[in-house]
């Protein structure tokens, strides 16, 4: 059998595994464990040390770290009260509720790192008071759904950590390339919906349009004392981000160190501020980091398993030089691996995408001469995509869940908006290559 078939036969089979619903874990090491015996048995005895070599690595401590900061705060009612305070302090501004959503989710998701933690989380609050306030329900639940995804762009983010361990990139150079496309992203999104609002004042909306929006506002007030009281509670978990950020752009603390202390702090906060010291409450945020943890990590060893043995079968190598040589440009080879990303992340979560795909790319990445630190951000914002698009769009199930009278129908054409925002800050960071690489570059050491 030729290299390139051998290549096409083991990718195939692993995309075949993958979506038909078998554990991740179990499809990645079951594929591998079969091409060993078939087409290489002499490694089958050193498939013990790839598994223990993958897994014996300082940077991995940052994830279940990382994780175990996140626990705590998904299991209180940090997103209600940042919710509440966002909207004390935006609701004059016109989609100001929405928009409070979308930076609610914004920062809960740099708080949490899960995309789907903070689509539950934000929109269980804010899908039922935006409908209440005449929002149609193609864009409250379009806009969550969306809006949930910044969890695997804006640092700290648990894909960038698993993408530098799998390239062997800058994990801190990572989750600081995904602040200033973050915001992009959210300040584009934020300006749709302002818009929407905007445009409905000077033209109206028909009864049954997908964006009618019904004059049901409710006449709020909130005075400056209340505002600034809303802060009490939320301030301390927005500090936790800015001192990981500070301490890894100041180079003062590697990735695992500072998940180490904001994880410290997290739990301290929780249970200051939300009375959470119960043991079974306690108990149930461990085992909760415990079992996402576990699983992530095992995802990792089979992915590196499949990496290994797709490397000694000269797969990656010959499919990288295939689509090296094809006559298409470095422009049209990257908008061949972005629509590549695009149907992967439809149908397989961003964590195993990154963990099989980024090692095979990283050198046709860097054989065009971008960076992957560059790369990072373009995987990442396609990724997104993925998690609002059918048919896993893992975020579409939870806003559906939220709202189950909302025809699926409805969700996604109230996505199709934020999708095309999506694309435009892939666009404008293949444009400006800096959006991505000018923090990092300014980091210290």
């Amino acid at each position: 059998m030729s290299e390139l078939a051998l290549a096409v036969l083991l990718f195939g089979s692993a995309f075949a595994l993958l979506v038909s619903g078998i554990p991740i874990w179990a499809g990645l090491a079951g594929i591998s464990l079969i091409f060993i015996l078939i087409f290489s048995p002499h490694l089958l005895e050193t498939v013990p040390f790839v598994l223990h070599g993958s897994m014996d690595s300082f940077a991995l401590l940052a994830i279940p770290l990382f994780i175990l900061l996140s626990a705590p705060i998904a299991e209180s009612d940090a997103s209600k009260d940042l919710y509440e305070t966002l909207h004390k302090w935006l609701y004059k501004i016109p989609g100001g509720l929405g928009i409070a959503n979308m930076i609610g989710c914004g920062i809960f998701a740099a708080l949490c790192g899960s995309s789907p933690a903070t689509a539950a989380a934000i929109g269980g609050i804010g899908i039922p008071e935006m409908r209440k306030r005449g929002y149609s329900p193609a864009l409250s639940t379009g806009l969550i759904a969306h809006a949930g995804t910044f969890g695997i762009l804006i640092p700290p983010s648990v894909t960038m950590i698993l993408y530098g361990v799998a390239t062997e990139t800058s994990i801190g150079k990572c989750f600081i390339a995904g602040v200033l496309p973050g915001i992009l992203e959210i300040f584009l999104s934020c300006l749709w919906v302002g818009g929407i609002f905007f445009y409905r004042k000077l033209v109206p909306a028909q009864p049954g349009a997908m964006y009618y929006i019904q004059d049901r506002a409710r006449v709020e007030s909130f005075t400056w004392h209340e505002r600034f009281a809303s802060l009490i509670k939320v301030l301390p978990f927005v500090l936790i981000i800015i001192g990981i950020m500070g301490s890894l752009y100041g180079g003062w603390a590697t990735p695992s160190e500072a998940g180490g202390l904001g994880a410290v702090l997290s739990l301290i906060f929780v249970m200051t501020i939300y009375k959470i010291y119960n043991p079974r409450q306690l108990w149930k945020i461990f085992t909760k980091a415990l079992n996402e943890s576990s699983m992530i990590l095992m995802i990792m060893a089979a992915a590196l398993l499949f990496a290994y043995v797709s490397s000694d079968l000269y797969a990656t190598q010959t499919l990288g030089e295939l689509i090296l040589t094809l006559p298409l440009g470095k422009w049209g080879i990257i908008f061949l691996i972005n629509i590549l990303l695009l149907l992967l992340g439809c149908f397989i979560p961003p964590a195993a995408v990154i963990l099989m795909v980024a090692p095979l790319l990283l050198p046709i990445i860097q054989g065009l001469g971008f960076d992957p630190i560059w790369f990072a951000v373009i995987m990442t914002v396609n990724l997104e995509i993925g998690l609002v698009t059918p048919p896993v769009g893992l975020n579409l199930y939870i806003v559906k869940n939220i709202a189950p009278d909302v025809p699926m129908s409805h969700v996604l054409l109230g996505v199709i908006p934020f999708v095309i925002i999506e694309a435009l800050v892939i666009v404008c960071v293949c444009i400006w290559p800096e959006l991505a690489l000018w923090l990092p570059n300014k980091m210290i050491g």
